[in-house]
């Protein structure tokens, strides 16, 4: 999974108008016709396909007004998890979306009293850090998670793979 939430790409699409007059893109839980847009999406970002057809079911799409405009995969594997497919639609870049979907899956891990959340990634090493993820080696990923496809097919094995320890969540005061 290479994640593309940055400025940095070059966008060989026209520029769309500004988001501001959209208003804030809505978080939502990814459904089975969201799937040809997701694809597209990740496709013109350069991501691969494999295996989110089969995990679409804990994918978040941002939306504004009608359009699709940004995506993120959590991708669970017994107590860990995968961030996956983190894509945002160049015009939207630099306005919150990515954040905001990165925050929301890691609430979901977190929520879900999930261990560690692992990426792989060859354009966002620099972002991802604020989010408390760090560069690790590939032979310090759980099983599980090597054995996803993304992990075995879909990534280059010169990808940069990063983990964040979850935190749980906190039992309430008596």
């Amino acid at each position: 999974m290479t994640t593309q939430p940055t400025p940095t790409q070059s966008a060989s699409a026209p520029s769309a108008p500004s988001p501001a007059h959209e208003g804030t893109p809505r978080l939502r839980p990814a459904s089975s016709s969201d799937l040809g847009a997701v694809e597209q999406l990740l496709t013109a970002s350069g991501l691969p396909l494999d295996g989110v057809r089969e995990a679409l079911g804990t994918f978040v799409v941002a939306e504004a007004g009608d359009d699709l405009v940004g995506v993120a995969g959590l991708e669970v594997c017994c107590d860990n998890a995968l961030l996956r497919s983190v894509a945002v639609r160049p015009e939207w870049r630099s306005h919150g979306v990515g954040r905001a979907l990165v925050t929301h899956m890691i609430a979901d891990a977190e929520s879900r009293g999930l261990r560690a959340m692992y990426l792989l990634t060859t354009t966002a090493e620099r972002y991802f850090p604020s989010f408390g993820f760090h560069p690790i080696s590939r032979q310090d990923v759980p099983e599980e998670i090597r054995a996803t496809v993304e992990f075995r097919e879909a990534c280059c094995a010169t990808a940069t793979v990063m983990c964040r320890d979850c935190d749980p969540p906190r039992a309430a005061a008596s």
